[in-house]
């Protein structure tokens, strides 16, 4: 056998490329000195393109199939190379093949918030992120515009770019659709829709196409949802009246659990007039309701209505206010001490409850002796054991 029939059958005459990755766009073809034997087997699968490349210049490109690498089917590389008619020698090109699948299940999303003007919030800083899929449409512009030379290309080194590009047609959709930020939500579908199709014209310069693309979620900074929250809560309440006296009610709850001294005297029947008279304090800018807890006692002198609601301090706490008639009551009941601190608007600091005159009457009450018994009445009974 000679050395060039020797040689001949070194000359690989099976061209393919069996992909066995799942991101892979582009594998080169080795071969020792990209030598290919004249009519030799080139077999392109399906989801596949062969691109022939000689001395950089794209040649022909093959779709799926078996095909014999021939002068008469290697039209632009036969006049490249200036072949003749009945050239049978082996040649040398370089053979890239091209993944024309659908890669699904790729990422986007926003490195940074985009800031936005919100009809009804204002600025507002959002965030995205979502799904895309993406196939090679033009393998020859793909492989000059985006590969190159790269012999082993892969979704990767192209992710970047196209998040890059989705992200910037997001933030300019998203500007010009004045979507208020409430509804975002109910427009995912539609964003979706403006998306790709404004993404579709960057993504055909490189030989690719966007199949599909959607807006999984787009969010707000932790700070204005839970400023969002708190107006959500608001609005469910309404009325804010009825809130207040709702939530004065339900501090008398509170209170009325507690076995100290407050929770008795609370417990006891204060409950009905504090939800009453808070609701009324809420509407009072000057009332007697300005006064937290812990804070100091107005002027002296200050202007304030003789016999007024009272406020009490008991285990250090403040209370109130209360209706005198209910704190009178209590009093005469043994449940209010004579030593409480008591305050009303108008007085200059807090006094106890006995140096109070409509409380020392209710004290020294409480404080007289039981009646003696009717005459002609039966003694009362004496106590058991």
């Amino acid at each position: 056998m000679s050395i060039w029939n020797r040689l001949r059958q070194e000359l690989i005459d099976i061209v393919q490329w069996m992909d066995d990755t799942n991101n892979t766009l582009v594998f080169r073809f080795e071969r020792f000195q990209n030598e290919i034997k004249y009519g030799a087997k080139l077999i392109v699968r399906e989801g596949q393109a062969a691109c022939f490349v000689n001395e950089g210049q794209l040649a022909d490109v093959f779709k799926p199939g078996t095909h014999t690498l021939l002068t008469q089917n290697l039209p632009i590389l036969a006049t490249l190379k200036g072949w003749k008619y009945g050239f049978e020698s082996p040649f040398k090109a370089e053979v890239y093949f091209v993944s024309t699948r659908t890669f699904t299940d790729l990422k986007w999303g926003t490195m940074n918030p985009i800031m936005v003007r919100d009809p009804e919030f204002g600025p507002v800083r959002l965030r995205a992120f979502g799904t895309y899929t993406m196939r090679v449409k033009d393998p020859g512009a793909f492989l000059k515009n985006v590969v190159g030379t790269d012999g082993r290309f892969t979704t990767e080194e192209i992710a970047n770019q196209l998040r890059n590009l989705i992200v910037s047609e997001f933030a300019d959709i998203l500007g010009e659709s004045k979507i208020p930020m409430l509804d975002l939500a109910g427009n995912y579908r539609e964003l979706s829709e403006f998306i790709t199709g404004k993404c579709q014209g960057d993504f055909d310069k490189y030989g690719l196409e966007v199949p599909r693309l959607t807006v999984e979620n787009i969010s707000l900074p932790p700070e204005v949802e839970a400023a969002l929250d708190k107006r959500s809560s608001m609005g469910v309440i309404g009325n804010m009246d009825a809130y207040t006296k709702f939530k004065a009610a339900e501090a008398i709850g509170d209170a009325a659990k507690n076995p100290g001294t407050a929770g008795m005297f609370v417990g006891m029947g204060m409950g009905q007039a504090f939800a009453g008279t808070m609701g009324q304090s809420m509407q009072q800018s000057a009332g007697v309701g300005a006064t937290g807890p812990g804070a100091p006692p107005p002027i002296p002198g200050a202007a304030g209505a003789a016999g007024g609601p009272l406020f009490l301090a008991i285990d250090g706490q403040q209370h109130g206010p209360f209706e005198p008639a209910l704190v009178i009551a209590r009093a005469r009941a043994g449940d209010l001490k004579p030593d409480t601190l008591v305050w009303r608007q108008g007085m200059a600091s807090w006094v106890a409850a006995r140096d109070l005159p409509e409380l020392a009457a209710a004290f020294a009450q409480a404080a007289a002796p039981p009646p003696p018994p009717i005459p002609g009445a039966p003694p009362p009974v004496p106590p058991a054991g």
